[in-house]
């Protein structure tokens, strides 16, 4: 039955929080509940009420891990017509679900068409930040999928999203942690950023009294994944979040690992993100899954129900908390980077709504069901 009922408790996440910036002195009443944030006073110029709402939304954190109720386990799909039928809208996640790599999943294709051709609404949305959404575009089309930008929902437009939601000031800079992508959403948001893969070969020369000088423009640092990683970067995003008053820190995900190639997992945009998270001692402000930033962003520039959403992905601890945070049904794939075993492991407290082996299984289900 779809109308299954369960239970999930799902506190604010001990992947992201905020801290107190002036920036967020224009911050608009629905953000707080974007990011997932409640009972938090809007007035972030005073830090007393900062440090008391934080405090408490600690403690409501804390009280809500201790309760989480474990989830019904996942029902594997037999029915691919009723899960269609119960919703207009399909949210895929793209890596280990669309492609692997640069290769594509057998029966995507078909799967995608029969979608549409059914009238459903499609929509692409990953964590990973190295390309924009016009360049992801280009991806699609290499690998012979028409699906247009409009569609697509990157980690480096959802950074780029966020800080045109909190009014972020034209005059200050980003700093980037990461690749092409976060850059040209940046650009077209009208923001100034340094960084990205240019600091990729810039070294630190220790020498006795040697002291980095970093930009005091500098708002908010981002980081996403970034092969071009190294020390002075850290040193340099970690300078302008510890000592530029009011410095937001922004991930663009906390994967752990990722798809560079289909022959192997590789580590994620969340090693990244770890390296900052230890020399600042500061959780990041996370755009990307399983915040539900994409998701309420989604939802309203298509005029979505939330409960006419299925969000399929093959990742537990982001695509389907991504879609249970959202109060979306949950279908996880099988062919990324989550096996049954894992799935049903007695540690696992994420249950999807469903589980298959690969979105193909829509068609050979389909035709089963018949």
């Amino acid at each position: 039955m779809l109308s299954r009922i369960v239970v999930s408790v799902s506190a604010v996440s001990s992947s992201s929080s905020t801290y107190p910036s002036p920036f967020l002195c224009k911050l608009n009443p629905t953000i707080p509940k974007v990011l997932g944030l409640k009972g938090l006073s809007h007035n972030f110029t005073n830090c007393t009420t900062w440090n008391k709402n934080l405090n408490l939304n600690r403690k409501c954190s804390a009280r809500m891990e201790n309760f989480k109720t474990k989830a019904a386990a996942a029902q594997p799909l037999t029915n691919a017509d009723e899960l269609i039928d119960s919703v207009e809208t399909f949210i895929f996640d793209c890596d280990g679900v669309i492609w692997k790599g640069d290769k594509l999943i057998d029966g995507v294709p078909q799967t995608l068409d029969m979608l549409r051709s059914r009238g459903k609404r499609l929509v692409f949305v990953t964590n990973n930040s190295t390309k924009s959404r016009k360049q992801y575009g280009k991806k699609f089309e290499t690998l012979g999928l028409d699906v247009s930008e409009e569609e697509i929902f990157a980690s480096s437009f959802a950074a780029a999203a966020y800080l045109k939601s909190v009014d972020f000031p034209k005059d200050k800079k980003v700093y980037v942690v990461g690749e092409d992508g976060i850059l040209k959403e940046l650009e077209l948001a009208g923001f100034q950023y340094l960084g990205g893969p240019e600091d990729g070969g810039k070294k630190i020369e220790l020498k006795p009294g040697f002291l980095m000088e970093h930009d005091k423009d500098i708002g908010a640092v981002v980081v996403g994944f970034d092969r071009y990683f190294n020390y002075y970067k850290v040193q340099y995003g970690t300078l302008c979040i510890r000592e530029n008053p009011g410095c937001l820190f922004i991930a663009t995900n906390r994967d752990a690992v990722t798809h560079l190639t289909d022959a192997q997992e590789w580590a994620g945009g969340g090693s990244m993100v770890g390296a900052f998270v230890g020399s600042t001692q500061r959780e990041p402000l996370v755009v990307g899954k399983p915040s539900t930033f994409m998701m309420d962003y989604v939802a309203n520039k298509f005029g979505i129900l939330k409960s006419q959403i299925c969000m399929v992905g093959d990742r537990l601890d982001t695509d389907i908390l991504f879609g249970q945070n959202g109060g979306c049904k949950t279908l996880l794939v099988l062919s990324g980077v989550t096996s049954l075993s894992m799935l049903q492991s007695p540690s696992n407290s994420i249950q999807p709504d469903f589980y298959t082996n690969k979105i193909s299984d829509f068609l050979s289900l389909k035709a089963a069901a018949v």
